[in-house]
Parts: structure tokens; C-alpha cells; sequence
């Protein structure tokens, strides 16, 4: 398994409001329906671990947990080269 650092997301059942949110400072949130998506770089596979141990603490149901692979670079996100 890789253990390098990843963008990951989780779904969580349910609307989190302002305190569930807060348990989660390093995440970013957003509504999706009736449940809530939680993405945020988190550096190995322990700190995956953690969050889902924060979701379990809260009695919260985990629906989906996705590590988002990075894509090509295009040239609108392409790092341009320094001048020789």
C-alpha cells in the first residue's frame, strides 16, 4: 500500500453542521444531497486511520472513502519552466 501523502474524500450519511465540522479542522467540507464530502491532503495511511476513527467516535456512518489520484497536467495547470 502506498503510504505517501494523498488527496483523500469521505462521504459521511447526513448534513455535519458547524460542530460535527469542527471535528474535522483539516478537511474541506461540502454538501452532496443528503450527505456530506469531506476532502483534505492527509500525509500517510495512519492519518486515513484517524479520520475514520474521528467518523466512528461521532457515530457517524461512513458511505464512501476514495484516495483521488492526480491527473495529467494540462497546460492551463502546467508549472511553467524558468527562464535558462
Amino acid at each position: 500500500m502506498d503510504t505517501s501523502p494523498g488527496l483523500y474524500t469521505f462521504r459521511i450519511k447526513g448534513r455535519l453542521g458547524a460542530t460535527g465540522l469542527s471535528a474535522f479542522p483539516s478537511m474541506v467540507s461540502q454538501p452532496d444531497g443528503g450527505a456530506t464530502v469531506l476532502t483534505g491532503l492527509l500525509e500517510d495511511r495512519s492519518a486515513v486511520f484517524g479520520v475514520i476513527a474521528q467518523i466512528e467516535a461521532l457515530g457517524l456512518e461512513l458511505l464512501e472513502l476514495r484516495r483521488i489520484q492526480p491527473g495529467p497536467r494540462t497546460p492551463e495547470t502546467r508549472i511553467p519552466e524558468a527562464p535558462l
